[in-house]
């Protein structure tokens, strides 16, 4: 076994005990209420199911959102820039197999998801009135 060159004095054993503290006496900085105001939870979780007083993705407090609303909130990400082949906004060409489809197939495209689309289109408080919604907003872009 391999000792170790430090010895233990009375000097070394109180040094240590004032550091400790030290260390244990720290206090955050700010005020109390300052503290507290850190400490408060950032937001809550709602499950499915639970009834956690928004029905909607709406930040304004409930209201249903318009399809340009959820277009500008969650569909321009990749409808803006063609991330993953979606098709952009006003490219009536990229739309146009998918117009074929009808209306009711984009919407349950838009609903379900499909190849890089996530299902909802990451709106997942939208309701399907409101997937509608941007679906015909993006159509009347064209």
């Amino acid at each position: 076994m391999m000792r170790l060159p430090i010895r233990v004095t009375p000097i070394r054993i109180a040094v240590l005990a004032v550091l400790c503290a030290i260390g244990v006496q720290a206090v955050p900085p700010g005020t109390d209420e300052e503290i507290s105001a850190r400490l408060e939870p950032f937001g809550t979780v709602c499950r499915a199911g639970d009834d956690c007083g928004a029905a909607t993705a709406s930040a304004g407090g409930g209201g249903t959102l318009s399809g340009q609303e959820v277009y500008d909130q969650f569909c321009f990400a990749c409808h803006a820039t063609g991330v993953g082949g979606a098709p952009l906004l006003g490219d009536a060409d990229a739309w146009a197999a998918r117009i074929d489809k009808g209306m009711d197939e984009m919407v349950n495209t838009t609903i379900n998801g499909l190849n890089a689309m996530p299902p909802k289109g990451t709106c997942m408080n939208c309701s399907d009135a409101e997937l509608g919604d941007a679906v015909t907003y993006m159509l009347d872009q064209l």
